[in-house]
């Protein structure tokens, strides 16, 4: 069976743009806190997003579709979660926050990572 591999850009690490602020899902309705330590840009609870950047944390795409959890990776440094915006079909990822939602976490693990292509 063919892995996709995701790899993070370094160079996005580079444009990375501090942007923490409690918010309510658009999905769930679930209040989401700060997280303190990064970036909050997904729930807490079902772990979807919006895809509103371009760069983490600029908040300068316009597309504004919901990001879904599709899948996750376990690395060395802890979960990697998958999304997929369901208005332009983008592939994003994103670090996994202490607070997030382990069972689901854990369940999208079993999801293996699909594209158009495999």
């Amino acid at each position: 069976m063919f892995s996709r591999r995701i790899r993070y850009n370094i160079y996005d690490m580079a444009y990375f743009k501090k942007n923490d602020n409690s918010f309510v899902c658009a999905v769930c309705g679930h209040s989401v806190g700060e997280l303190k330590y990064s970036s909050r840009d997904h729930c807490s609870e079902c772990l979807c997003s919006l895809h509103v950047d371009n760069l983490p944390g600029d908040r300068e795409n316009g597309c504004g579709g919901v990001l879904r959890p599709v899948s996750a990776i376990r690395n060395q440094k802890g979960f990697v979660i998958i999304f997929r915006c369901e208005k332009c079909g983008e592939i994003k990822k994103n670090k996994a926050a202490e607070d997030d939602n382990m069972p689901l976490i854990i369940e999208l693990t079993a999801k293996p990572f699909k594209t158009d292509k495999n």
